[in-house]
């Protein structure tokens, strides 16, 4: 008889809630916060006016939280630490702690806002509730409104995975009907059960790794001939963590936060690929993604520039999230892992940089470097509960140290909706993303798309970047360099 996932722990006692345990990698996020790290990713969506009655937003949000439960549970800590954490329906949940409200003195002003997104990002989400918070904010010029979203790494699993921010907005203007709820407060589990629970779950631990090593046995043939891939793989992801050159763009960083924006057309983007990157053009099968690293880089390179840090024979790396699928086995689905990219911001030339860019990025194929890092996280997975919280705190803080000054920033890029979507009626005109900084990089960037426009959001270190707006400019102005090219090409 096989042994399922409750097998081995006592029944609940009546009253008790049966509870979710973290997985590894957001136990492992959660040992990462301390007072200058906050791990919450985000988003600021801007809607035409007029702003609706704070009362009837309210109501809009509560009425899609029975389609995302875990928003009204919190984390509870298993007493001596002896297992990850789990997932508790929080007794004591009130829908007015998370949803609040402001306003900026009419007209606000972009850059009001932006010093707004900056101050409620900085500020970190309070571990004993349900992690996320709403933010209404009126009194925008041009007569319109914002929603500010904020929502724990734990609680989510990627940029376009923001659960409530993905089922609280229509697709028409008619609004919907908040959706049936019965729920009630449950009964926490008692330390007890938690205990019981931990221990129960660590027993089972020795059986569901052999499983694992038995299971390698049914791989096709296909996935045990990568395994010499992916340790060529190793090497090329082991060559890129050594330390980088001294650069203002790596450091250490305090607790509050600079947030700016940059903005491109979806139709520039494909401009440049039909311009650039025909079979016949300069840049070959160049992508979407590899323009938005490009872009990045001139920004990066104007922002060097400006600092008197002279750009040339120097790269940024970056950790950029790709997608990866094992080659057309079908045996495996979509995943995504983090590769190294070294943006190359010492050439003046726009088209040169994206041609290097795209070199990298379709090699990672070839080199494995992307299964390789896929490999390497999941070994985690197999480290028991306890060992697997030291070896986080012990890697991380060797990382801060180490290897960690080997990546300057990170860079992520989701899709988002093609059409309109809406909030009460009103239709939302344009949406940045925030995604959490790290020392010592000192900024991020985080790329969401929305009918037609790419928005760049970039997160800073409030005191070592004052000059973020810079970097933003360089940014729009390394796309019109590329649009230019790919016109000049084409005609």
């Amino acid at each position: 008889m096989q042994c399922g996932a409750g097998c081995g722990r006592p029944a609940a006692t009546a009253g008790e809630t049966v509870v979710a345990r973290l997985g590894g990698l957001d136990a492992s996020l959660l040992s990462m916060e301390d007072d200058v790290t906050h791990l919450h990713l985000g988003s600021t969506a801007v809607f035409e006016g007029p702003v609706p009655p704070f009362a009837d937003l309210r109501a809009m949000i509560v009425g899609k939280l029975p389609l995302v439960p875990r928003y009204r549970e919190r984390i509870r800590r298993v007493p001596f630490d002896i297992a990850r954490p789990v997932w508790a329906p929080d007794p004591h949940f009130n829908p007015d702690y998370h949803i609040r409200h402001t306003g900026l003195p009419s007209p606000g002003s972009p850059e009001q806002l932006l010093n707004l997104i900056g101050r409620v990002m900085a500020n970190k989400l309070d571990l004993t509730k349900p992690l996320w918070e709403m933010w209404v904010v009126e009194g925008l010029q041009d007569d319109r409104w914002a929603l500010i979203s904020k929502t724990h790494y734990a609680l989510v699993d990627g940029i376009t995975d923001t659960a409530l921010s993905s089922v609280l907005l229509d697709e028409h203007p008619e609004p919907s009907a908040p959706v049936p709820d019965t729920w009630r407060p449950e009964p926490e589990p008692s330390g007890a059960r938690l205990l019981a629970d931990a221990v129960a779950d660590y027993v089972a631990n020795p059986y569901e790794q052999l499983s694992a090593v038995r299971s390698l046995r049914h791989l096709p043939r296909g996935a045990l001939r990568r395994v010499g891939g992916v340790a060529r793989g190793v090497a090329t992801v082991a060559g890129r963590t050594r330390p980088a050159p001294p650069s203002s763009l790596i450091g250490p960083i305090g607790p509050h936060r600079r947030y700016g924006w940059a903005r491109a057309s979806l139709d520039d983007v494909a401009a440049i690929r039909q311009g650039l990157g025909a079979a016949a053009g300069p840049v070959p099968g160049v992508t979407v993604n590899d323009v938005v690293l490009a872009a990045v880089a001139g920004g990066f390179r104007d922002l060097l520039t400006a600092r008197g840090e002279p750009p040339e024979y120097r790269v940024v790396r970056s950790l950029v999230p790709m997608s990866v699928q094992a080659d057309g086995t079908g045996g495996y689905s979509d995943r995504i892992t983090a590769v190294v990219v070294e943006l190359p911001v010492g050439g003046a030339d726009p088209v040169t940089r994206l041609a290097a860019i795209r070199e990298q990025t379709g090699g990672i194929a070839r080199s494995r470097q992307a299964v390789a890092a896929e490999a390497l996280t999941s070994l985690s997975g197999f480290a028991p509960p306890l060992l697997l919280a030291v070896g986080t705190r012990v890697a991380t803080r060797t990382a801060s140290r180490m290897s960690a000054y080997s990546v300057h920033t990170v860079v992520t890029n989701a899709p988002g909706p093609r059409r309109p979507l809406y909030a009460l009626g009103r239709r939302m005109i344009e949406a940045f993303p925030y995604a959490a900084i790290v020392a010592p990089a000192r900024v991020g960037v985080a790329v969401f798309s929305y009918q037609g426009q790419l928005s760049f959001g970039v997160t800073a270190d409030f005191d070592a970047v004052p000059d973020i707006e810079v970097f933003c400019a360089g940014l729009e102005d390394a796309i019109a360099e590329l649009l230019a090219a790919a016109t000049a090409e084409a005609g």
